[in-house]
């Protein structure tokens, strides 16, 4: 039976005892219930991870450090999955999926279609809400480095950012010449894949990414669901590519 597993935003040392936060002692303790002396696993973010043993008394929670373990579950490959915002509930699935298949960073795009259009205190608090579910998401699945999500911000704003050197960024067009298998098996490098919100990418919007020379590629003969597209995507790659 696997150990239960912690991120704690914490500087962490092999040997030492520690005070947990607050929400993470309420959630080991009061949630989980956890007794004194229960085994765990913390983890900070960094990579790797320590096993450690709770301590409690009351409310409050320790945890005594043991060895540091340089367990690391990342792709070998930069990976960023750039979507369309959905709807809270499918953003959530998305978020979560998008750590479990190794995501490296999520980019919300408020796309011209987007059905959730966020400004303001909201927006704030939907970004803080995707980290949480991000964080949650690499306690459950292994990962040692949480996936970063990026502020909501429109495609244009993304395109115009320096791109990352080598990084290739990919749409999926039905009538592309080049399938998603055979481009990404000459390419080494990181990767970006474009999905569109639940009424797709705009005619401004994909004009936008043929200036910017984005490369399209044929992924199938079916018209996928925006919270299906990335993480089949992602599937699909690690598939081509052998990465586990």
């Amino acid at each position: 039976m696997s150990l239960p597993r912690f991120h704690c935003p914490l500087p962490l040392a092999p040997h030492t005892r520690i005070a947990l936060p607050e929400a993470l002692a309420h959630h080991a303790v009061r949630v989980l219930r956890l007794r004194h002396g229960a085994p765990i696993i913390l983890f900070n973010g960094e990579g790797g991870q320590y096993t450690a043993e709770l301590e409690v008394q009351g409310r409050e929670a320790w945890a005594r450090l043991g060895e540091h373990s340089d367990t690391e579950r990342e792709l070998p490959v930069r990976t960023i999955l750039v979507q369309g915002i959905a709807a809270a509930d499918k953003m959530d699935w998305i978020t979560e999926k998008a750590v479990e298949m190794g995501v490296t960073q999520l980019v919300p795009i408020a796309a011209r279609r987007s059905v959730v259009q966020l400004a303001g205190e909201r927006r704030e608090k939907r970004l803080q809400h995707w980290r949480r579910i991000a964080i949650a998401a690499s306690e459950q699945c292994g990962r040692n480095r949480i996936m970063g999500v990026a502020p909501p911000q429109t495609l244009e704003q993304w395109l115009a950012q320096p791109a990352r050197e080598g990084l290739l960024r990919l749409t999926c067009d039905p009538d592309a010449q080049a399938g998603l298998g055979e481009t990404v098996a000459r390419h080494s490098g990181p990767l970006a894949l474009l999905v569109g919100p639940e009424g797709g990418w705009s005619d401004d919007e994909l004009a936008l990414m043929r200036e910017h020379g984005l490369t399209a590629v044929r992924f199938g003969r079916r018209v996928l669901r925006t919270e299906t597209a990335g993480i089949a995507l992602m599937a699909a790659l690690a598939a081509v590519r052998g990465w586990e």
